[in-house]
């Protein structure tokens, strides 16, 4: 990397910390939600309900942040949506720690509700804000490297949230989340702005109209197949893993699943495999191949994990470690998004689109929630062996959908970034 501009390797640094404090918070309720919802009162039979609220709020509030923040990236530049949604996310996640400290149960919950939100929406603004700088800064041969490294360093902060809550309440582990997030924004100094940005808004080009992805059907297109790649990962984070507890009862593991160990094993799989698939994309010259062989591998995966049964914890985390390895193509997918379009839509275009994936999950759940219950789980006369002919079609939908998107989209290793749409 030594012909790579020392802006470059600063925003490299600010973007993966940034992105190793987004992972912890965004993971961290997944980690702490059993304690944290036995502290308000809420009865066992009720955690993958409340739970699967409380996840639609944060994944809403992502969704919402995504359309805002992306705007702003493009209209006043990827280094104040990078800090400013630093920011936001440390103070939601400093007061969430509270929340236990109201007068009743009720106003707990609803706190708790408002804060994911919250928290939520500006955790929405930080990757799309340090992929946009990072591959805008980078010589276009490496530009892989860089976003290879943020999104493979960043995710370890999974594995650390997972450790956070294994030594500290739940209260103590929003606490530290808080405080990093502060403490990171000190680190603003020595991280300049995007040149080719600086170019486009003294051209005054129009920027970061997210309508303009809307009006032209070959740009909504590469808009929503990008979207549709990243889909599967998150549904194999957002239902196989964060409820690994309910799905271990189901399957009939010899003992309790712990869910914050579930995502700890997956994201130091998915850490790994991030770097793999860098690697690999940049070595054969391809992004689509890779990232195509990572979804047929998930297939596999997907009936392994569901047509196992009676198996023991170890088990069970070491197909988290494959499972995580398998979906660690987020870098290369965010990659794919920003170089799908030109620079007065890019930061618009890599926020929104991982944050719409990560928004898929409301909708994820509810379908998976409802054919648990009310489909199989009425059909079976058992709710827990409704789980897994549910996880088997809204998996499979977003498989085939996400394969289809891979083969359609337009590669863009090695493109020419310095254009406008």
């Amino acid at each position: 990397m030594s012909n790579i501009s020392r802006a470059a390797k600063a925003a490299i640094v600010v973007a993966a910390l940034g992105y190793f404090v987004d992972i912890y918070d965004l993971l961290l309720f997944g980690i702490v939600r059993v304690p944290s919802l036995r502290s308000l009162g809420i009865a066992d039979a009720d955690m993958k309900t409340v739970g699967a609220a409380l996840l639609n709020y944060q994944m809403f509030g992502m969704l919402l942040g995504g359309i805002v923040w992306g705007i702003l990236g493009d209209k006043k530049g990827r280094l104040s949506v990078l800090f400013g949604s630093i920011f936001l996310y440390s103070i939601a996640n400093l007061a969430n720690a509270f929340i236990d400290r109201l007068e009743n149960p009720a106003q707990s919950l609803a706190a708790y509700e408002a804060l994911r939100f919250i928290a939520g929406f500006g955790l929405a603004g930080e990757l799309g804000a340090g992929i946009t700088l990072v591959s805008e800064l980078m010589p276009a041969e490496k530009r892989g490297y860089g976003t290879m490294i943020v999104a493979g360093f960043g995710i370890l902060g999974a594995v650390v949230a997972t450790l956070i809550g294994d030594f500290f309440r739940w209260q103590t582990s929003y606490v530290i989340g808080g405080v990093m997030g502060l403490v990171l924004l000190i680190l603003r100094i020595g991280v300049y702005e995007s040149g080719m940005y600086q170019k486009t808004a003294e051209a005054g080009v129009t920027r970061g109209n997210f309508l303009h992805l809307f009006t032209s059907a070959e740009r909504f297109m590469r808009y929503l197949r990008s979207i549709l790649i990243g889909v599967p990962l998150w549904f194999a984070v957002g239902i196989l893993v964060i409820f690994s507890k309910e799905f271990g009862q189901a399957l009939g593991a010899t003992e309790t699943i712990n869910p914050g160990h579930a995502i700890g094993f997956m994201y130091a799989g998915l850490s790994l495999g991030d770097f793999i698939t860098g690697y690999l994309s940049q070595r054969y010259g391809s992004r689509r191949r890779v990232v195509l062989v990572c979804q047929l591998l998930n297939v596999g995966l997907l009936a392994v994990y569901l047509l196992s049964r009676n198996f023991s914890p170890t088990y069970f985390y070491a197909l988290c470690v494959v499972l995580g390895l398998a979906n660690g193509y987020w870098a290369v997918f965010v990659t794919i998004a920003a170089e799908q379009f030109g620079t007065n839509l890019r930061a618009t275009v890599a926020t929104t689109v991982p944050n719409f994936v990560r928004g898929s999950v409301p909708f994820l759940t509810t379908a998976f929630l409802f054919l648990d219950k009310d489909v199989f789980g009425k059909g079976l006369g058992n709710s827990a062996q409704g789980m897994v002919p549910a996880a088997f079609i809204v998996g499979g939908v977003a498989l085939l959908l996400g394969i289809w998107a891979t083969l359609t989209i337009p590669e863009t290793h090695g493109k020419d970034l310095n254009y406008h749409e």
